[in-house]
């Protein structure tokens, strides 16, 4: 049985990576290694908690005591683990430094004391380019993140690299453009517009709405990484890209229309500081491998916007029930 640990793997993508692996590869024993910090649920892998290849290990990264012995068990480590919201960011870069750039240390000095580890993916994201005014991000291009989530995930893109060049740790980095799906945290714009949306709760779109996202499935996403982790050189950097640049007054209009409401629920706010203007990914390295993304954004944000009607039970307490959520809301769009 292949081993295989996933950090973060009760988060959005980690959690949607953990189903896709198990109902993919009948070989597979996944390891899910999760904090449970907001946005880290078991709710989000409520229906594999009782698979018997599927383990879960409540535990920080930052810990090594937990982290490494899974770390030195496994045969693959796919790590998601992180924490992601720009916003979020702004308001505190402490618990990202600590997370994303101390986490991922703590895994790599594991990898680094394991002969038998045979991949090690280092999840990146397409903001570590920066705001991109014209043509599309390769992979040898200069990096220059913005706002403090991007710069924790380029430390710890550039931490991986490294331990693959000095320690010849097997590190592939992949970069990744914003994933939308089933389980993504209501903090996040299709999330909270959709949620926002079914009960006549105004959408906060940032400034003019011209700021342009590429989106990308997250299933898309897993297809990628499986590809990666079976066919991936060591010590190189892939791009994930939908190939659907979208400006987010538009995503909202498409969401609003999706929902079955009006854009009389659309409410201008304040725009985030260092916004940036676009993210575009070029791909062709990975296209090369033979990956194409199979799910049409039209068609993908159709049924991401069903899955938030269809699953109430999954949002509803987050929003209705936990205070921090509520007191991040108020803080984040109060006084905007």
């Amino acid at each position: 049985m292949i081993k295989v640990l996933v950090t973060g793997g009760a988060g959005f993508i980690g959690s949607n990576f953990v189903r896709y692996a198990l109902k993919t590869h009948a070989d597979w024993h996944v390891t899910t290694l999760d904090k449970l910090t907001y946005a880290g649920r078991k709710e989000n892998l409520h229906d594999v908690m009782d698979d018997p290849r599927h383990t879960f290990v409540h535990g920080d990264i930052c810990d090594a005591a937990v982290a490494g012995p899974l770390v030195e068990a496994s045969d693959y480590v796919v790590h998601f683990a992180a924490e992601t919201h720009v916003d979020r960011s702004i308001m505190a870069a402490g618990d990202f430094i600590k997370t994303d750039v101390e986490g991922s240390f703590v895994l790599l000095e594991a990898a680094r004391r394991s002969p038998a580890l045979k991949r090690f993916i280092q999840i990146s994201t397409d903001e570590v380019y920066g705001s991109v005014a014209e043509g599309s991000s390769t992979e040898t291009d200069e990096l220059k993140p913005r706002n403090p989530y991007a710069a924790s995930k380029a430390g710890a893109d550039r931490l991986a690299y490294s331990y693959w060049a000095t320690h010849d740790v097997p590190v592939i980095v992949t970069r990744a453009s914003n994933n939308y799906g089933p389980y993504q945290f209501p903090e996040k714009i299709i999330p909270l517009f959709v949620t926002n949306a079914m009960d006549d709760i105004p959408v906060p779109l940032y400034g003019d709405g011209g700021n342009v996202r590429d989106w990308l499935h997250v299933l898309d996403h897993c297809r990628a990484l499986d590809l990666l982790i079976h066919t991936g050189k060591n010590g190189e950097t892939y791009n994930i890209g939908g190939g659907n640049e979208v400006r987010n007054v538009d995503l909202t209009r498409a969401i609003l229309k999706h929902a079955g409401k009006t854009e009389a629920l659309i409410r201008p706010v304040a725009d985030r500081k260092g916004h940036d203007r676009r993210y575009s990914l070029g791909t062709a390295k990975l296209q090369a491998m033979g990956w194409q993304p199979q799910v049409a954004f039209e068609q993908g944000l159709r049924d991401t916007v069903a899955w938030y009607q269809a699953n109430e039970w999954w949002w509803r307490p987050i929003k209705e029930r936990d205070p921090a959520y509520k007191a991040y809301i108020e803080a984040q769009y109060g006084k905007r």
